[in-house]
């Protein structure tokens, strides 16, 4: 199935060759299964990236010179030019450092920068890794419910104050997503200058994962948090990859640019063995997704537009959300359907459709489901034919 006048690439995929696949998505899904759940898109590699990784095959797979990234390291410059040519935000290309993936970088900050019991707040529903790292680490996390307004999901900087006023001093930082997983928001300035205000007045250090920045539909915009102002900016570990956007998360290559110096002090301090390595493959293969990704990135963008819009289209009777405004995820509230408390398994069971547990999230997730519609436009249509069916039959 083809939407708009002229066939793109990345329209049509025949469900059985996905399921060949052996990455996370598609090998959890087992036979006759349509995946709809963990945060990968279905499409192949960019071209670019591809030839960038061959190019660096033929040639030196040896110890790589830059372990020593106080200068940036390779990615520095690249990240930073990225900023200025995409979001008009000027960043130091000499504060970042490289981590394998979002996590890592969330852990080894906090390993830094708190201390066992100190609070971490952060807005749920929350990505599950996201918690995990936390509460493993020893730190509190302290959650800030994400309200549902007449116009879609609120970030109530009141909640954060209140959330803030109940563990005082022990909250010593701000776990920032956005755009938002799983709920497909995307923060305007006015709200993250009302959280800058918080994080200033409460002396918090502030840790942004943007790394859907890229996923952004228009009339909305990627605000970066470091861009609102050089105070702001000097408390705000800014956290980046090519996992989303160019469905690298198996590469394991992220930045975090690394604005608060005690931090970056500190993390340099530790480096060495003790938080590993990127590898020389990783490092090419996001290089050439931000220098040169961009035509495909434009491409598949298009195609997850008219993925979002058919989505809230299409969606059976009974389900309700909120059309995305970044991300290739959509949070389905089911709670009027009587599926209990986890959907999940009855879309697993009944539809033989594969989505992400709510649950999952926290308990705001209870009676949700989250879709990755980050697919191709026949296979969406078949995951919401099947689940209309499954319904029906009910």
């Amino acid at each position: 199935m083809t939407f708009g006048a002229a066939r793109r690439p990345f329209d049509l995929c025949d469900p059985d060759t996905l399921l060949q696949r052996d990455g996370e998505k598609w090998a959890a899904a087992g036979e006759g299964m349509l995946a709809s759940w963990v945060a990968d898109m279905d499409f192949p590699v960019p071209p670019v990236i591809r030839e960038a990784v061959l190019r660096r095959l033929d040639g030196d797979l040896g110890y790589p010179a830059w372990f020593d990234e106080s200068d940036g390291g390779p990615l520095g410059e690249v990240f930073a030019e990225r900023m200025r040519r995409r979001f008009g935000c000027t960043l130091e290309a000499g504060y970042v450092r490289l981590f394998t993936d979002i996590n890592q970088a969330l852990l080894a900050v906090l390993e830094v920068a708190t201390e066992r019991g100190d609070g971490v707040l952060l807005h749920t529903p929350a990505c599950p890794p996201f918690v995990s790292v936390i509460e493993h680490m020893g730190r509190e996390a302290v959650t800030i419910p994400v309200d549902e307004g007449p116009h879609g999901w609120e970030f109530d900087s009141a909640r954060m104050e209140r959330a803030i006023a109940r563990t005082g001093r022990r909250c010593r930082v701000l776990f920032l997503v956005n755009p938002h997983n799983p709920t497909g928001r995307v923060l305007r300035r006015d709200e993250l200058q009302a959280l800058a205000t918080i994080a200033l007045r409460h002396d918090l250090l502030v840790v942004s994962d943007e790394v859907h920045a890229d996923l952004v539909y228009s009339p909305h915009r990627h605000v970066p948090f470091a861009s609102l102002g050089d105070e702001i900016a000097a408390r705000t570990v800014t956290l980046t990859s090519g996992s989303k956007a160019f469905n690298l998360a198996g590469v394991r290559c992220a930045v975090a640019h690394i604005g608060p110096r005690s931090v970056r002090k500190a993390l340099d301090d530790r480096r060495g063995l003790l938080f590993g390595r990127v590898s020389i493959l990783a490092v090419e293969a996001l290089k050439a997704a931000w220098t040169a990704g961009d035509p495909w990135l434009d491409t598949v963008r298009a195609v997850l537009d008219c993925n979002r819009r058919r989505l809230t289209e299409r969606l059976p009777d009974g389900i309700r959300t909120w059309r995305p405004e970044g991300t290739f995820l959509a949070w389905l509230d089911c709670t009027r359907l009587d599926l209990g408390t986890d959907p999940m398994n009855f879309f697993r069971d009944e539809a033989r459709v594969l989505l992400f547990s709510g649950l999952a999230f926290g308990a705001p997730g209870e009676g949700f489901v989250r879709l990755n519609f980050a697919t191709y436009p026949n296979v969406l249509e078949e995951t919401l034919n099947r689940m209309h069916v499954a319904l029906n039959k009910r």
